[in-house]
């Protein structure tokens, strides 16, 4: 099987697509902006991606996130409850972790069917 590589850049792809599967790169938010703001700006960014690559996110798979802070699981949930397809949860992993700079609060990983 071959690689697409969507929107690739110097360093990475937006997303790589292999087979029937794509997995995106991390998405980060407005480092300006609060941990709302950021979620909301990683999930529009990755319905954007998806779509883009003619996939969805009722069609992820797994989806990992990672917050610099654990403070923020409940902050982060409640945009992320709100866009998810309760009809189809992916697989999903939290964690704390130091991210690109001071202050980025959270990313997110993504993998889906296509």
């Amino acid at each position: 099987m071959t690689l697409k590589h969507h929107n690739p850049g110097a360093r990475m792809s937006e997303a790589v697509i292999h087979g029937d599967t794509v997995y995106l790169s991390g998405q980060v938010g407005n480092p300006d902006a609060d941990l709302a703001t950021q979620t909301q700006d990683c999930l529009d960014k990755i319905d954007r991606i998806l779509s883009e690559v003619g996939s969805s996110k009722s069609k992820a798979v797994r989806v990992v996130i990672w917050l610099a802070d654990m403070a923020d699981f409940a902050a982060m949930n409640a945009v992320y409850d709100a866009w998810i397809d309760p009809a189809c949860p992916p697989t999903r992993a939290c964690g704390e972790a130091k991210l690109a700079t001071p202050k980025h609060l959270v990313e997110f990983t993504v993998v889906a069917a296509l």
